[in-house]
């Protein structure tokens, strides 16, 4: 087992011509896809990983200057993809990891046939023409929250991000991926993704984008996604679902695995 492959947990499944690399977000790892993989393996190669930082990862290797910015997590995705020889894929990300993505395409088009992304954003900060749907305060209040006592944050956070029932399976998976982050880790991954400004990245992205989110996302209001598809350099496509939350792969699966589904096996109608 290479270093890399350790590191990150990749496992590679299924088989297929082509292959489909999985991407999880913040607080969460690969087993967020739990209910999409079982509809891909017997099509597709199936690659998941683990971002650095993530509970399941060694924390000694997590390098606070690497993870300054997304930067370090896109170069770990290209290592994964060249470690294992892929020489294209269809990229799924979640999140945070719709960006990681974006950012490996520019530096890498070559390694990407589409980028397909579940509740994506290029900033999470408003500013006086652009509503990212947080003011600088919340994020400043959120960071002293994780900082105070990471456990109660993490039980008063999980329910706000998945959304519905609040003893649902969802919310408990998220607390539990979220509470096995190690808390100096998890505040400064969550500084630098809601600091982070990528807009002016988006020109320079040449691969296929398909975004698709809830119709309620705490996290990423309806209009982030039009803003991406405005201003992205590439074709580009949009698809609301009629789900509640941040991460609707968990907690709507019977809606978002067929809308997943048919954006990963269909491209965009010229």
């Amino acid at each position: 087992m290479g270093i890399v492959e350790e590191a990150h947990n990749v496992k590679i499944l299924g088989s297929g011509e082509q292959t489909v690399v999985l991407a999880h977000g913040f607080g969460t790892d690969q087993s967020v896809w739990k209910h999409l993989v079982p509809h891909l393996v017997d099509e597709y190669r199936v690659v998941l990983f683990d971002n650095m930082g993530a509970g399941t990862t060694n924390p000694d290797y997590f390098d606070f200057d690497r993870y300054s910015t997304l930067e370090g997590y896109a170069y770990d995705v290209i290592a994964i993809l060249e470690e294992f020889q892929i020489r294209s894929c269809i990229f799924v990300g979640h999140s945070v990891s719709a960006m990681i993505g974006a950012i490996a395409s520019i530096a890498r088009p070559d390694l990407f046939t589409k980028i397909v992304t579940v509740s994506a954003s290029p900033r999470y900060l408003n500013d006086s023409e652009y509503y990212g749907g947080f003011e600088r305060e919340e994020l400043d209040q959120l960071f002293e929250a994780v900082k105070t006592n990471y456990k109660s944050w993490c039980s008063g956070f999980a329910p706000l991000v998945v959304g519905g029932d609040m003893d649902s399976v969802a919310i408990q998976e998220f607390s539990r991926t979220l509470f096995n982050m190690r808390p100096d880790i998890a505040l400064s991954v969550i500084q630098i993704i809601f600091l982070s400004d990528l807009r002016h990245l988006l020109p320079h992205v040449s691969v296929p984008f398909h975004i698709i989110q809830s119709m309620k996302d705490l996290a990423v209001p309806m209009v982030v996604s039009e803003y991406l598809s405005q201003n992205l350099g590439s074709e580009s496509i949009v698809e609301v679902m009629s789900t509640e939350g941040h991460l609707p792969q968990l907690s709507s699966p019977d809606v978002v695995i067929p809308v997943l589904l048919r954006h990963i096996r269909h491209d965009i109608a010229v």
